[in-house]
């Protein structure tokens, strides 16, 4: 793991060099190949050391992070021609992927804990930098507030934890069962915070729509799964509390999914309505972690990586059309395939898999999921139906609205689809709908 590290650190001194912004994105695109050749064929903990470790969730997750902030270069080719602050964006991008590393591969949970809260300030020098609107620093500030209200009392319970058992290593954690329910609630609460759950989802929308598409990349594709990877981690040794009290979660997510679905019909912005629709997705993943069955942590591991490169792909698209028309509401998007026939089918791509159509991962999380919560009781097919449902019409309500009908007539001046912007969406369909044929490497064994 620390060949990756320095190979991450050694490439900081090309951002200060100018005309590499190119170079940075093929040299992260290599890192992740090689990345992917050299732990493949893991499944258990490997290259296990007193800091490091790769399991598989670590691996998924790790080249999820490499793939995306690639792909964030590519999609943020405007700050480059305009020359904003390239020198910066590329620095903040790079200590983000060093950190995000960190986080997926440390063993000890203080560590986890040090670098899961350090991944917040470049994504909130992301919001507040290269933000469109001024209301970025209020969504800044709702993001990092939510987040470590939540989090110090995380760290009150690592520092219990490490005074009970004198290690903080997740690999030895994984013997004990704690049964202390104020010490429960401290783990896990910081994690549903950044899922987001239910009830505290309020930063996500906002600092969706203040990010630029760069930031609203790396806060669906990867910020949202480290509320995931924690309870992942954690779960192992709260079992048998997690058994008596799970079914407050599953209720508050599962109903706060059908409400959110809800929601999304009501959204004006294309912005908002793709990060309402992340909270729908990521309230069947905390189903599905909550249950605690080998059906519920495989389909929610899953659902995150198909989330992560499906979501990330529609705000590439919302992006595409905001840099045309100077806006994100759906009134004065309309229309589109009038002038932009060619991406119409990304834009069907895209929502078909976000509504889980074959062959995408989503698919494939989603079953897994419905498996496990329909196999813990099962009144929650009632609620999956309509989650499924409702995921299925927002996304074809979003499709047809940006797609068809007639076109804002105020529109002066426009221009095509350029190649950069269909490579950067094909590397957000592809992997989303290739993976499924290797599904057995993504089986956590």
């Amino acid at each position: 793991m620390m060949k990756f590290l320095f190979y991450l650190i050694f490439m900081i001194p090309l951002c200060f060099i100018s005309n590499m912004f190119w170079l940075v994105q093929m040299l992260l695109l290599l890192l992740m190949f090689m990345f992917m050749i050299v732990y493949m064929s893991c499944n258990l903990f490997n290259n296990l050391s007193y800091i490091f470790s790769c399991d598989m969730i670590s691996f998924g997750l790790i080249m999820l992070s490499i793939w995306i902030v690639s792909l964030m270069i590519m999609s943020s080719e405007n700050l480059f021609k305009i020359n904003y602050y390239v020198i910066f964006f590329l620095l903040n991008l790079l200590f983000l992927l060093i950190i995000l590393f960190l986080t997926f591969s440390v063993m000890n949970l203080f560590l986890f804990y040090l670098f899961f809260e350090s991944s917040l300030i470049p994504v909130l020098l992301l919001i507040v930098g290269w933000g469109y609107q001024p209301e970025r620093i209020q969504a800044g500030m709702y993001l990092l507030f939510y987040t470590l209200f939540a989090s110090l009392p995380l760290l009150m319970g690592i520092f219990y934890l490490y005074s009970e058992m004198h290690t903080m290593m997740i690999y030895f954690l994984k013997f004990i069962n704690l049964d202390f329910i104020m010490i429960y609630f401290f783990m896990v609460m910081a994690f549903l915070v950044k899922m987001p759950m239910y009830f505290v989802h309020l930063w996500l929308p906002k600092a969706h729509v203040e990010a630029p598409v760069s930031g609203s990349m790396v806060l669906a594709g990867i910020m949202l799964k480290l509320g995931g990877y924690g309870l992942l981690r954690v779960m192992i040794f709260m079992q048998g509390l997690n058994m008596k009290l799970n079914y407050i979660w599953l209720i508050i997510s599962l109903l706060g999914g059908f409400y959110i679905s809800l929601k999304c019909f009501c959204q004006v912005d294309i912005k908002s309505l793709i990060a309402y629709s992340s909270v729908s997705h990521m309230s069947v993943v905390i189903g599905g972690i909550m249950v605690m069955n080998y059906w519920g942590y495989f389909g929610s591991y899953i659902m995150m990586i198909g989330h992560g490169l499906c979501s990330s792909g529609m705000f590439c698209l919302a992006n595409i059309n905001y840099e045309r028309l100077h806006s994100r509401s759906l009134f004065i998007n309309s229309g589109m395939m009038n002038f932009m026939p060619s991406l119409s089918l990304w834009w069907f791509l895209l929502m078909s898999c976000n509504m889980s159509s074959p062959p995408s991962l989503n698919l494939l999380g989603e079953i897994s999921l419905i498996n496990s919560l329909v196999g813990w009781s099962w009144l929650t097919m009632f609620l999956l139906m309509l989650i499924s449902f409702f995921s299925a019409g927002y996304s074809l309500y979003l499709y047809s609205y940006t797609q068809h009908g007639k076109f804002y007539c105020g529109l002066y001046s426009f221009y095509s689809g350029v190649s950069r912007e269909y490579l950067l969406l094909m590397l957000h369909w592809l992997p989303l709908n290739l993976m499924i044929l290797s599904v057995e490497y993504l089986m956590i064994n």
